[in-house]
């Protein structure tokens, strides 16, 4: 079930935006709309859904409409038409006091300028959102200064805003959206004023604090890198419309028009895409329990000179070669116990092919894709990350069988 639906959003500025949206509906572009009756088109026809606990990503180069798009989930932005509907309940029928205890409760924003009180101290300012609730002061401190340590600013509590640099402020920002204990989280390019190496830090920790907590969140960001790094999906936004929308993957191998294949131009794809993005089901394995004879033959078969084996679940024990399975057959063995070779290259699936690189450079055989409980996943051919083979699957199948 969806976190969030949108369906059918608009929203345009200007004195008399339903005559305007009929004009918009009816064929009329955004520059002409603008030209002929003053209206601005914010948001046009925009329709998504977000799952729980999933980072969706809004990007868009400045003037796209993804600032205004997120204003109107929490109707900071009324919208002109359209629907928004919140864990069942539709946004925009809610009146002016539940509204306000929706966003006190459900939702809480990060913004790019940090919004920090000068005025109150790091502490205060992480507690301000659970005292416009109404929470005690000692309860509302304890709750801050847990925040705080979260984001690694537990020894900062009693200073001001200016005493910090810009990440520290952003993570103060962050902890006092997360002390209200929000299911949603709304950041409109938080990490945008920063420089590059906090800017990259930010984003690691974000990852890191959403792997604990499990929030849904709403990003905007205008970088396509950090897009990719943290989306689960991206809907890339042109002239108030979505253009795309899909995994990061997705919009790499397919966009979906020359707008979106000029962002992803340049793009270094071995930092985005995933072992699972790359491996291929193997064509043939054999279990521990088989015999050489089986496993030979279905070498001969694939034409491989080895071949991976599995235990129950089709957990990975190993990989046998050809000349340990001849040996095998001559000395009269009944299964592959003997001979398995449990010196196999694996990674998790969620593995860049960056940090593949060297694994695969140094590689005798097939890199081995496993989960947790090593069960296999799937494999990963030595050439397909070397030679950056990014594309779809069929463009694998043709060095499947090599390594």
């Amino acid at each position: 079930m969806s976190k969030i639906d949108v369906k059918s959003l608009y929203k345009i500025f200007g004195p008399e935006p339903r005559k305007a949206l009929e004009k918009l509906r009816a064929g009329m572009g955004k520059d002409d709309l603008l030209q002929k009756t003053g209206h601005t088109v914010g948001v046009s026809d925009a329709s998504f859904s977000v799952a729980q606990g999933e980072i969706f990503v809004v990007m868009g180069l400045s003037g796209s409409g993804k600032s205004t798009l997120v204003r109107c989930l929490n109707r900071l932005i009324e919208p002109t038409a359209g629907e928004v509907t919140i864990d069942g309940e539709v946004i925009s029928s809610l009146s002016t006091e539940k509204l306000r205890a929706f966003r006190q409760k459900k939702m809480s924003m990060v913004f790019q300028r940090f919004a920090l009180f000068p005025h109150r101290t790091i502490l205060q300012n992480v507690a301000y959102g659970l005292e416009i609730q109404g929470m005690g002061r000692q309860a509302r401190e304890e709750k801050a200064l847990d925040m705080l340590a979260t984001v690694g600013l537990k020894d900062w509590v009693s200073v001001y805003p200016d005493q910090l640099s810009g990440g520290m402020q952003q993570r103060v920002g962050l902890a006092r959206a997360l002390a209200v204990d929000p299911d949603i989280l709304l950041m409109d390019e938080p990490f945008s004023a920063l420089d590059p190496l906090i800017r990259k830090e930010m984003q690691e920790e974000l990852t890191e604090l959403q792997s604990n907590m499990q929030k849904t969140i709403i990003f905007i960001t205008h970088d396509l890198d950090e897009a990719l790094k943290l989306g689960d999906r991206i809907a890339i936004m042109k002239d108030g419309r979505i253009v795309q929308l899909g995994t990061p993957e997705e919009i790499l191998t397919n966009p979906s028009n020359g707008y979106v294949a000029n962002f992803v131009t340049d793009v270094d794809r071995s930092r985005v895409l995933k072992a699972e993005n790359v491996m291929i089901r193997p064509s043939a394995l054999v279990k521990i329990t088989d015999g050489p004879r089986l496993a030979l033959r279905k070498m001969k078969r694939e034409e491989f000179s080895s071949i991976f084996v599995i235990g129950e679940g089709r957990t990975l024990q190993g990989i046998v070669t050809v000349d340990r399975a001849i040996e095998a057959v001559e000395k009269k063995e009944k299964d592959l116990r003997n001979i398995v070779d449990e010196d196999v290259p694996v990674t998790s699936p969620e593995v860049t092919l960056l940090d593949l690189f060297p694994m695969a450079a140094t590689a005798r055989v097939p890199i081995a894709v496993v989960d947790d409980n090593r069960k296999l996943l799937g494999i990963i051919v030595r050439v397909s990350v070397l030679s950056g083979l990014i594309a779809r699957g069929d463009d694998l199948d043709d060095v499947s069988n090599s390594g």
